[in-house]
């Protein structure tokens, strides 16, 4: 029974990812030369995965192609690595039955000035060629996010051959190309070109690819095909990093199991246990026949339409301050942002805190949404800066310009490496650190400039730092605030705790300073919000009881709104008894609850203040 015929009646399991096994190992040279220097590695690789329940595998030929493989000098290699990679694979899933797919991966990445479409078919007839001399079960096409490319490429193997051939986008923003087509228009126009499984790869985790898929139809002819990242990657000590359990992986495949996909393996972070958990939980599942799509409402585009503040971290020193984070949009209306500021602050905010396109995915600038808060609405701003996105002279002129607009309030951070975010071809600059731009600020309030020239007036500025409690060792990390504050940081920030027990750690290790400490509250706002962010989202990791209390909440919005609220409550209980200090980081816009957590802050100071006003007087 062929591949197809297989769809027709099962949900199938792919292989997870190549590379990231090898990185393990410490290759770092190009991945497709080791299957004519050491084959037994790769053969072992295919191996593991078949142990682990893959009904399919794939080739080690995603670079494998003349463009990439120049970069290496084996641009005349095309032939020997995809026939002896086929050679490999075939090998060992004839002990099995398992099917074997040609791989061969996207080359254009934001970029079309990367290759011609000429080029690109060139070097696809080439690779596909060799491939299909060594008669796979199918071809499959992965990691595009040129859609011109993915297409033309389609048309082209579609009159070469008629084995099955699976083409696979990938997005940066969940459901949408890079070109600003949807999935589903991309993936249905894929299936009208002759592709026979048709999906996406790669950049996003589990939990975003299923978001993507619930507006995708089922296609008539062809079936649906998913292969996503074990995670948002992180990086450590250099390293690339996936944060995600393998059973989390598995249910995840029942949901994408669930909007329709009948092909589910594995790309960047996955190993043979993420595969084993998968074959486990779709174990006898049956596919998805019907699919009632709820197609979300098209957004209408609309036409472009010195005060002196205590610094924050004064007043923290002696009383309760609050800071509030509420994200610029992603888009060009803004009504929305300005009225949710506005009622924060009239709510009590200190300040109205904005990310520096967190996550490496671009938002209006934080400059302009805040000088609009502020000259506008008399709303004080509090901006991130990273050091991702500017070199030393971007830095300083973006600076200059906000000390020029009267915005003194800065959290000075690393930012979150561009492959996480919407372009992961973009540079990532990171010319300082971030404990280095602290100093260059404080240099700059000196009135002396990055290079050391003269700006013949002071700034002003008034500077935190963050601080990731959500680690093993709280002592480590207690450290590097402790060389945040020798470089000048004035109060520190930390990601959202969920845990009462890591906020009474978080104070024993660092009571001794003297820097306030703002804790950092996210109210969760459903199960897979909660999911979301333990599994995927770097520096933030849940407790089991807060996981949960979120996962007896079901499907239910009001109860897991409820619930949430109520765990932040909890945690503001703890955090606001040891610390002045409270972050509230508003999710999805939904500032009602940032104003709810507030006014519980209040109600619970005030009952505070009346106990021992009462204790003061009883003596």
């Amino acid at each position: 029974m062929g591949l197809l015929e297989k769809l027709q009646t099962q949900v199938l399991t792919a292989d997870g990812a190549m590379g990231t096994l090898l990185y393990s190992y410490g290759i770092d040279y190009c991945y497709e030369e080791l299957n004519v220097k050491k084959p037994e590695i790769i053969e072992n690789i295919h191996q593991q995965y078949i142990d682990a329940g893959a009904d399919i595998i794939q080739t080690n030929t995603y670079t494998a192609n003349a463009i990439k493989l120049e970069r290496y000098g084996l641009e005349n290699s095309v032939r020997v690595l995809n026939e002896n990679a086929i050679q490999i694979a075939k090998k060992v899933a004839s002990k099995g039955g398992q099917f074997v797919l040609g791989t061969i991966g996207g080359i254009r990445g934001v970029r079309k000035s990367d290759a011609t479409l000429d080029e690109i078919i060139q070097s696809l007839d080439e690779q596909a060629g060799y491939l299909l001399a060594g008669e796979p079960d199918g071809l499959l096409l992965e990691t595009y996010y040129d859609f011109e490319e993915l297409t033309a490429s389609v048309k082209h193997l579609r009159n070469i051959t008629n084995i099955p051939i699976i083409s696979q986008v990938s997005m940066h923003e969940p459901g949408i190309l890079q070109n600003g087509m949807s999935l589903n228009h991309a993936l249905h126009q894929l299936e009208d070109l002759g592709a026979d499984i048709v999906g996406v790869n790669c950049r996003l985790g589990p939990h975003h690819t299923i978001q993507a898929f619930e507006d995708v139809e089922l296609p008539t002819k062809a079936f649906l095909s998913a292969y996503p990242n074990a995670s948002l990657l992180d990086v450590e000590d250099g390293k690339i990093v996936y944060e995600s359990e393998a059973d989390y992986f598995g249910r995840s495949a029942v949901l994408l199991r669930d909007q329709g996909v009948r092909l589910i393996g594995g790309c960047c972070g996955t190993t043979p246990k993420h595969i084993e958990a998968v074959k486990k939980r779709l174990a006898d599942l049956p596919p998805i026949q019907h699919k009632v799509v709820k197609h979300k409402d098209v957004i209408k585009i609309k036409e472009a339409a010195k005060e002196s503040y205590e610094p924050i971290h004064k007043k923290a020193k002696r009383e309760r301050s609050i800071i509030v984070e509420l994200d610029t949009p992603r888009h060009l209306e803004v009504e929305k942002f300005i009225e949710g500021s506005k009622a924060l602050y009239e709510a009590g905010a200190d300040a109205v805190t904005m990310a520096d396109n967190s996550l490496a995915s671009p938002r209006i600038s934080n400059m302009a949404m805040g000088s609009i808060l502020k000259l506008n609405n008399n709303i004080r701003p509090l901006a991130h800066i990273t050091c991702r996105d500017r070199n030393l002279i971007g830095l300083q002129s973006h600076l200059m310009g906000l000390d020029a607009l009267g915005i003194h309030d800065i959290l000075a951070v690393t930012g979150d490496p561009s492959k996480v975010g919407d372009f992961p071809g973009a540079t990532s600059v990171y010319d300082v650190s971030s404990i280095e731009l602290i100093q260059l600020i404080k240099k700059l309030n000196e009135g002396i400039s990055f290079s050391g020239k003269p700006l013949r007036k002071k700034a002003n500025f008034s500077v935190a730092a963050a601080f990731n409690p959500n680690v093993r060792v709280v002592e480590r990390a207690v450290g590097r605030l402790e060389r945040k504050i020798e470089a000048g940081a004035d109060y520190f920030i930390t990601q959202p705790v969920y845990s009462k027990e890591k906020i009474i750690e978080v104070y024993e290790a660092t009571k001794h300073l003297d820097t306030p400490i703002f804790i950092g509250i996210m109210p969760l706002t459903s199960l897979r919000n909660s999911e979301f962010l333990h599994h995927e989202v770097p520096g933030i990791k849940l407790s089991e009881d807060v996981l949960e209390r979120m996962n007896a909440t079901g499907e239910d919005p009001a109860a897991a709104r409820a619930e949430g609220i109520a765990i932040a409550k909890e945690l503001i209980d703890t955090a606001a008894e040891l610390f002045n200090g409270i972050y509230l980081i508003t999710p999805f816009m939904r500032y009602d609850m940032s104003i709810e957590l507030m006014n519980y802050i209040r109600e619970l100071d005030y009952k505070r203040e009346e106990e021992s006003n009462y204790v003061k007087a009883s003596h």
